[in-house]
């Protein structure tokens, strides 16, 4: 569902990961786990949980990061250390259908921006596979600027740095809780559930 600031918007805001490109560590770990499902969701659930992922992606270093886990968990130091040395098996590809739809926005004119919850130097790694991340007006990038998404502050730092209307901004995301943000400071805010979808409400506001 999306809601509407009074103003008509112009510009779209992209999330990036499991809206533009997939990612999900089950990728690696189930074949690392040989097909023991329980075990692997334990293991993210409990060591390699997605509250320490967030600590890079708000600018802890990865080195760091398996250093202090493997102290507390040596029992797991190997699979710990795959989750930054074999980051890449959990990206399968895009996601069907967004690249096209960020291609089209480009070829109308319409600016597009990224705000993206991603470790520096693991985004360096994504733009290097994938070119079209390469092509955004701007970006806030929350292991550059130790901001993570839903923090008001870093949708505030993309409207301060490039100096855009929050009125004017279509925001684009798969957490309910950065959308709800994004409405928050004054942005349409659409939760993605698919390209199809997104293409109809882009359509309806005449971006596409």
């Amino acid at each position: 569902m999306t809601e509407t600031t009074p103003a008509t918007p112009s510009i779209v805001v992209f999330d990036i990961g499991q809206v533009l490109i997939e990612w999900d560590p089950r990728h690696l770990y189930r074949e690392l786990f040989d097909g023991y499902e329980d075990l692997m969701e334990d293991f993210l659930d409990t060591v390699c949980t997605p509250a320490w992922n967030l600590e890079q992606d708000r600018g802890r270093p990865w080195a760091d990061a398996v250093a202090l886990l493997t102290a507390e968990r040596p029992d797991c130091a190997e699979l710990i250390r795959a989750y930054d040395e074999q980051w890449e098996r959990m990206v399968p590809g895009p996601i069907p259908g967004t690249p096209e739809i960020l291609a089209a926005l480009k070829d109308r004119g319409v600016p597009v921006y990224a705000i993206t919850n991603f470790s520096a130097d693991k985004f360096v790694l994504a733009c290097r596979r994938f070119d079209f991340l390469n092509g955004f007006d701007g970006i806030i990038v929350s292991g550059t600027e130790r901001l993570v998404k839903p923090d008001p502050a870093i949708f505030r730092l993309l409207l301060d740095r490039y100096g855009l209307d929050a009125k004017e901004c279509f925001f684009i995301d798969d957490s309910a809780a950065n959308v709800e943000t994004a409405r928050a400071v004054g942005m349409t805010a659409h939760h993605f559930a698919g390209a199809e979808a997104l293409r109809r409400d882009l359509e309806g506001f005449g971006l596409l």
